[in-house]
């Protein structure tokens, strides 16, 4: 009896919620046509009539500005009526429809709108689709709306994960507008759809501070914005398809940057010298750790730079460059920052390059893993050898790998797996004995070098408004240098330099949005560093010196450092970036608490004016703190070398002065001090560029870098975009001994002019056909006059130190050019391209060397030329 009266009750109370659900149910349903809207006036915008339905009703609103002139005046008079009358009359003439969804009305083109006219069907078309996420906190936002400035027709709304999908797209370029309530419209400028590859596309917007009776919300245009949400200032974003597609690129992100404004490249290298800064001062970061420089052949024929990147453009997304004054979360460096991230692979469908060149085989896979769990896959491979490109004076073999596997989970976060790897071999031969003229000629050589760097990174979202993000990474390298010179009829060693170093990275921040005005990103990051040092080389080459052990060192050390970084949005037009760094040495027990600060003033939507500050610092490189001398019959050594600091001040003003046209103004001031230099001596590390150290250094040097940078940007717009950059700056040091000098890279000014001009061509303007060309115009940088008594004496070029960076090259002007045509078939597209760097190769430089065979001082001028062709196939 006991049992069955259970039952029953149980039974009676499934019934009454069985009853509830139905009735909530009934409710919803019948909520639109309950709802009464009264709306009365004469010339009243549409966006008005919005705000009284969602005020007298629990519905909001969701549009594209796009489709919709939410400023059309109208005039209404109805009362008491169904919110489907209401609509109807307020829509009347737009050619719009709507429906409902929970308590959202969406807002659209009708079906049949959204269908592409009968010439474009005859084009390929393709699925562009991806993400909207708030940019502070990663959120997917429901219900954004997502369109076409080309083609308003093809739009769509994103779902309760923050999804959106655009399918039948025509190929060509587009710019991709955002909008969603209470949040920045955007617009990503110059999307490139092609037949063969899905566009993928995460699109963070911000939030409006402003309520909507303040101001008219205009479109923030994302081409140079940067990615990271604690950045106001301070750098620009690099495109991968600008990597791809200016005449400077080269596929290089490196190259890339030496068209920007204040940014010096390098011809024969991808070293760049951002406002005036040595290129070993700047910093590479791979998934948000530093990494060694990922370049082939890196720091061999100068410090900082090397060949060509091994971050393929087919991996790597939009990644961020900063040029002075950064944010916080950035440390242990003086100059600027390559921040790179790998891109996911496409999770849906599988998709594959193969490229062949000039400069060797590429090749790349990505798809999805599990298209149920959304994971994927993203590999790259290439092999190359430039003999190829330059015959047999340069014969450089490399390979390099990169992946990404994604896993996203339900509950447990996103975890991801990534690597990259570098392999460089490099063999030189003895000259004939009857050709041997000066010293390299009766030198062999070879040259390892192995880099890798790989870890596992995992994303946990707490709650809407805080994630957490935490890696544990590891990075290798590896250099073996051996040199042998020819004396009489025996080899002599005259350098053997091997280098290993394994790196252990923890790093882990926590990103927590307190409201619509201020976010906050508070990280730790520790480094374990292990090294096996052993350098030797000859202290006079050319008198056939036998080798002396320079530096020495195994064992580990640990680097500590923390960070904690916010954006405020003070007033509806004033934002502050503000935080502190700090990190600790324990080889030497250094240690540097650093503050950064930057404040954005958005005079008008046109107009913004920001200024910054932050001191910075750096370590040097591991081997120089175990280079020991006898100096005076005294052991002297660098273990205790503090770390070399740096104050950078910016302004910046930026002028929105269309959609497509934009100008930008920096000057800046940087002044360095602690700087590693050699008492009684010119030399200071800001100059240096050889591969490794031999001298006792202090840090009592100083230096400053002043100037203005000017950048005009035309984005892309019918086919056609240019860039015209301009520096004006001044580089000065001081060294040992205390006297103020022009650095060797004080070339005064750097002007560029890129261009280019698309056209789409074939029966049905499917194919792509484009010229892009860079003209670029600097000064001389600085060099030091040749010793020539001491020359003579030691039969190898010394240098005058004494007179250091006294002389100045010529200036130079010089270009780039390259040619692409893309052919796009339903399921498959074909790139054929020509790519030239230092096209005039009018340098500017030259280079002294000693010939031994008639004992003399010879001056050679220094030409360079990088020629590219290649066929590249996607399916």
């Amino acid at each position: 009896m006991f049992s069955f009266e259970i039952k029953s009750r149980q039974n009676n109370l499934n019934y009454k919620i069985i009853c509830l659900i139905i009735t909530l149910i009934i409710s919803v349903a019948s909520n639109a046509q309950n709802t009464k809207i009264t709306i009365s006036g004469r010339d009243i915008t549409i966006k008005q009539t919005f705000e009284q339905i969602e005020a007298q009703s629990k519905y909001t609103i969701a549009y594209s500005k796009n489709q919709l002139d939410i400023q059309r005046k109208i005039t209404i008079d109805v009362k008491d009526v169904s919110l489907k009358t209401a609509l109807d009359q307020i829509l009347k003439g737009t050619g719009l429809t709507y429906k409902t969804k929970e308590n959202h009305i969406i807002i659209s083109l009708p079906d049949n709108k959204n269908k592409s006219d009968d010439n474009s069907k005859q084009k390929p078309t393709q699925t562009v689709r991806g993400i909207v996420v708030d940019a502070k906190t990663n959120t997917p936002l429901e219900y954004a709306s997502v369109s076409l400035l080309e083609e308003p027709s093809l739009s769509a709304f994103t779902d309760s994960m923050g999804r959106f999908q655009i399918r039948h797209v025509p190929v060509g370029r587009y710019n991709v507008q955002t909008s969603f309530m209470g949040y920045h419209p955007n617009i990503i400028n110059e999307v490139v759809v092609t037949s063969s590859k899905e566009v993928y596309m995460e699109i963070p917007v911000n939030e409006d501070v402003h309520t909507l009776s303040e101001v008219v919300i205009q479109p923030e245009v994302k081409k140079d914005r940067l990615l990271n949400p604690m950045a106001i200032t301070g750098g620009r974003m690099i495109s991968m398809e600008e990597a791809s597609r200016f005449a400077n690129g080269f596929d290089d992100p490196a190259r890339l940057s030496s068209a920007f404004a204040g940014v010096a490249g390098d011809v024969g290298t991808n070293a760049v010298a951002i406002r005036g800064n040595a290129p070993q001062f700047n910093q590479w970061r791979l998934e948000g750790i530093e990494i060694p420089n990922p370049t082939h052949f890196a720091d061999i024929s100068g410090l900082g730079g090397g060949f060509l990147s091994a971050l393929s453009t087919q991996v790597i997304g939009n990644s961020d460059f900063y040029n002075g004054a950064f944010p916080a979360e950035y440390n242990n460096v003086l100059s600027g920052v390559f921040d790179m991230h790998l891109r996911n692979g496409n999770n849906q469908k599988y998709e594959h390059t193969f490229q062949v060149g000039l400069m060797g085989i590429d090749l790349s896979s990505e798809g999805p893993i599990s298209k149920k769990r959304g994971s994927s896959y993203l590999i790259n491979y290439r092999f190359s050898t430039t003999s190829l490109a330059s015959g047999n004076d340069i014969n450089l073999k490399y390979q390099d790998l990169a992946f990404k596997l994604n896993f996203p989970t339900r509950k447990a976060g996103t975890f991801s797996i990534w690597g990259l790897g570098l392999i460089d071999k490099n063999k030189s031969e003895l000259s004939d004995r009857s050709e041997w003229e000066t010293l390299g000629d009766r030198q062999s050589g070879e040259n390892n070098l192995d880099k890798s760097a790989g870890g596992l990174t995992h994303k946990y979202h707490i709650n809407e408004n805080t994630y957490i993000r935490s890696s544990l990474s590891a990075t290798y390298s590896k250099d073996h240098t051996i040199v042998d010179q020819q004396v009489d009829d025996k080899l002599i060693r005259v350098g053997d330099i091997q280098n290993s170093r394994w790196d252990i990275v923890f790093n882990s921040f926590i990103n927590r949005k307190f409201g619509s005005r201020h976010t906050n990103r508070t990280g730790i990051t520790v480094t374990e560093l292990k090294y096996n040092l052993d350098y030797k080389v000859s202290p006079f080459f050319g008198l056939d010196k036998p080798m002396e052990q320079i530096s020495k060192g195994n064992g580990e050390s640990t680097v500590f450092s923390a960070y904690s970084s916010s954006i405020i949005n003070l007033t509806n037009y004033l934002t502050t970036s503000i935080g502190a760094t700090a990190q600790y040495f324990t080889l030497n027990k250094n240690w540097s608490v650093e503050p950064r600060i930057a404040l954005k003033w958005e005079m008008n939507p046109k107009h913004a004016l920001s200024v910054a500050y932050g001191l910075h610092s750096r370590r040097e490189k591991l081997d120089y703190y175990f280079v020991e001398r006898d100096i005076n019959g005294k052991k002297e050594s660098n273990r205790y070398l503090d770390f070399s600091k740096a104050h950078h001040f910016g302004i910046t003003y930026d002028w929105n002065i269309s959609q497509s046209l934009h100008l930008k103004v920096e000057p800046y001031y940087q002044y360095l001090f602690h700087i590693p230099v050699e008492e009684g001596s010119s030399f200071s590390i800001i100059n240096y560029e050889e591969f490794y150290l031999d001298r006792i250094l202090e840090n009592t040097g100083l230096g400053k870098n002043y100037g203005i940078d000017i950048t005009l940007e035309h984005y892309m717009r019918n086919g056609f975009y240019y860039m015209i950059t301009g520096s004006f700056f001044k580089s000065k040091y001081r060294g040992g001994d205390r006297i103020w000098r022009n650095t060797r890279l004080d070339k005064g000014y750097l002007l560029n002019l890129l261009a280019g001009k698309e056209w789409m061509v074939g029966k049905y303007k499917q194919n792509v056909f484009s010229i892009n060309g860079r003209l670029f115009f600097q000064g001389g940088g600085r060099y030091t006059p040749v010793d020539e008594e001491r020359t003579l004496a030691e039969h190898d070029i010394v240098w005058d130190e004494t007179r250091a960076y006294e002389n100045r090259y010529n200036p130079s002007i010089n270009g780039d050019i390259s040619l692409s045509y893309r052919i796009n078939k339903k399921k498959v597209s074909h790139e054929f391209s020509l790519k030239i760097l230092n096209v005039g190769m009018n340098t500017g430089m030259h280079f002294y060397q000693y010939n031994e065979k008639k004992n003399i001082i010879e001056k050679k001028d220094g030409l360079g030329i990088i020629p590219n062709i290649s066929y590249k196939i996607h399916f």
